[in-house]
């Protein structure tokens, strides 16, 4: 799978079904190139667009299945959220 056709696709909490939006990064690491996490920018403050306060940086062990169109993800509120 290419990351173009990641970041094409939902991101949905199983937890409380709610949406989280698309991917923009991953994180890797460098020693062998595993995917650790995929980061999902938070909501925007101004008109849902500007002045981001946090993303969601989701552990690839808490992916629980890439589907066609969408990825469903197993997260608490409290450890999804990281400061920008």
């Amino acid at each position: 799978m290419r990351f173009s056709c990641l970041c094409e696709k939902e991101v949905i909490n199983i937890n409380d079904c709610r949406y989280l939006g698309h991917v923009s990064d991953v994180e890797f690491e460098e020693k062998n190139g595993h995917i650790c996490s995929i980061i999902v920018p938070g909501p925007g403050k101004y008109l849902g667009c500007f002045c981001r306060d946090f993303e969601f940086v989701i552990p690839w062990c808490n992916i629980v299945r890439i589907g066609p169109d969408i990825i469903l993800v197993n997260l608490v509120d409290g450890e999804m959220k990281k400061k920008i």
